[in-house]
């Protein structure tokens, strides 16, 4: 389905905010070229920090996009990366895409008897 739409990233940083605790405020907004060239005519939807890839999709991004959300996000972060020249911008879009690699299974492990029993 995306692959028809001209999907592109809008990033917008703001640095002035009543919360002082952040001092920048970074949001990514998923725009469709298709629409338009203008900001906020061509808004999608915001994209998430965090995209869930089982259980129910809570984001309107996840809804749209589907079993395709993770793929998605991955190309048009990568795609604004290259793109980017603010370096905090930059190390942001970095961060989302660590949160987007799959994590690695552990198996859970049992101790021997002869590890449980302290000889000394």
């Amino acid at each position: 389905m995306y692959d028809v739409l001209k999907l592109r990233l809008f990033i917008s940083k703001r640095n002035e905010l009543n919360d002082y605790s952040r001092k920048d405020y970074i949001r990514f907004v998923v725009v469709d070229l298709d629409k338009s060239r203008q900001y906020p005519t061509n808004f999608v939807c915001i994209l998430p920090k965090n995209i869930k890839l089982t259980g129910k999709k809570t984001t309107k991004f996840e809804r749209m996009f589907e079993d395709d959300s993770s793929e998605l996000a991955k190309k048009l972060l990568s795609r604004a990366l290259r793109a980017e020249e603010d370096w905090e911008v930059k190390a942001e879009i970095r961060k989302r895409l660590n949160l987007l690699k799959p994590k690695p299974q552990y198996e859970a492990r049992t101790l021997g008897s002869k590890h449980l029993h302290n000889k000394y």
